[in-house]
């Protein structure tokens, strides 16, 4: 399989493209708001004995969205009409390729808010699976099957993408049906405002990845160290995942993160007699004599998972699915960190001259030794201990009240993975 990168040339329409990827970009800036949207993905599994639940089984995952519907009365149907996620105005519900179940929700302006949505959600799944002998976890990885054992959904683009990261090694299996996640979105004012919530949030990457490490087990086994779902994004697909290129640069522009998007492979391109077919090409050799609309930017940039991934939002990528009550805790300490001048001040200059070699260093770091690690030159529960004090000094005191339980699992140097795996 041809994995390079392609040249430039001979896109005609190369420059107007670049120019369409920073217009959507920019599409995304708001002066007013500072709201968060929210993304927790769910492993279903028996009750019984955490085996897996597919989505094709009796009471599958079909059998989920479908009983769903009377909450959540919008459908989606691929070709062959599979249900494939249910809505409602603010939430949506969708599976991921090996059927975990995914909430996404907002963008709120309140924790509060958050917090009573997404219980809301819980006690209906254990209204739905519990008579059905099942239940929804949520931690960061399938707690007894391996990835290559995992019943792909019905979805053609997740067959094309099941081939070609297969062929990069086998964590891109491992990805997509292993791992369940806990992302955060958050809004931007401007393009310098854009900019540096990216450089920013991809320097805290390694230290969201510890706080809300939820992995005890992998691949049906005691995990073998710390962050495991580090591991896996390290070693998916490097042409998509870890850090954007250029991204820690001062002078890094969204011209530049354009052009990463149309210099590489695009995996999964649409088609005429299908609705989805594979491609090798770049982005950029797809559309070199076309135009990008609106609607092949949004795939566009949805195939790329980056820790931190940009779209008319922030994306912060990082952390396990946890439990509601540390969800929203860590949504408040984005919330404290990110919305807040004198915060984003004191971040800069706790994150002065960190660069991708600093980070990726720091995710080695934390892997092998979580809390008794150094990073960025100094010890990472000290840091953690600096950013637990920023986000609550610039937090109101009903919103702090949701960081707390977060806040007391960092002072134990302690972590959900340790907890449960004990």
């Amino acid at each position: 399989m041809n994995m390079k990168k392609s040249t430039t040339g001979n896109q005609p329409k190369r420059a107007e493209n670049i120019r369409a990827l920073v217009a959507y970009f920019e599409s995304g800036i708001n002066e007013e708001e500072k709201r968060l949207g929210i993304e927790l993905e769910h492993t279903i599994v028996q009750a019984v004995n955490n085996a897996p639940v597919s989505y094709t089984q009796e009471y599958g995952a079909a059998y989920l969205l479908e009983k769903l519907r009377s909450d959540y009365p919008d459908a989606t149907f691929d070709s062959k009409g599979d249900l494939l996620g249910v809505s409602r105005l603010g939430e949506a519900v969708t599976i991921e390729p090996a059927a975990q179940i995914e909430l996404s929700a907002g963008p709120f302006d309140e924790l509060e808010d958050a917090l009573a949505c997404f219980e809301r959600f819980e006690s209906k799944l254990v209204e739905i699976l519990e008579p059905v002998g099942q239940k929804a976890i949520l931690v960061g990885y399938h707690p007894t099957a391996k990835a290559e054992d995992l019943e792909l959904i019905p979805k053609r683009r997740y067959k094309f993408m099941n081939f070609y990261l297969s062929e990069i090694g086998p964590f891109g299996q491992r990805m997509m049906r292993g791992t369940a996640s806990t992302q955060v979105s958050i809004d931007y004012s401007s393009v310098s405002d854009c900019l540096r919530k990216l450089r920013l949030s991809f320097a805290l990457v390694p230290v969201f990845s510890l706080i809300s490490d939820n992995t005890a087990i992998y691949e049906g086994e005691p995990r073998p160290h710390q962050l495991m779902r580090t591991e896996i994004w390290l070693e998916c697909d490097p042409a998509r995942c870890g850090l954007v290129p250029g991204v820690m640069d001062l002078g890094f522009s969204l011209e530049r993160y354009a052009e990463y998007i149309l210099d590489t492979p695009a995996i999964i391109v649409p088609c005429e007699n299908h609705e989805w077919c594979y491609s090798d090409e770049t982005f950029g050799e797809r559309y070199a004599d076309k135009v990008m609309d609106r609607k092949a930017i949004e795939h566009a940039v949805s195939m790329f998972f980056n820790d931190v991934r940009l779209k008319t939002y922030v994306e912060i990528r990082p952390a396990d699915a946890m439990e509601p009550v540390y969800a929203i805790a860590y949504a408040a300490l984005i919330k404290g960190l990110f919305y807040s001048e004198a915060s984003l001040d004191a971040l800069d200059v706790l994150f002065a001259g960190v660069d991708e070699k600093a980070i990726n260093e720091a995710k080695q770091a934390l892997m092998a030794q979580g809390y008794g690690a150094e990073i960025y030159g100094q010890p990472v529960d000290k840091l953690v201990d600096t950013l637990m004090k920023i986000a609550k000094t610039s937090l109101s005191d009903a919103d702090y009240n949701y960081l707390k339980p977060l806040e007391e699992l960092t002072k134990t140097r302690t972590t959900l993975a340790d907890i449960s795996g004990k």
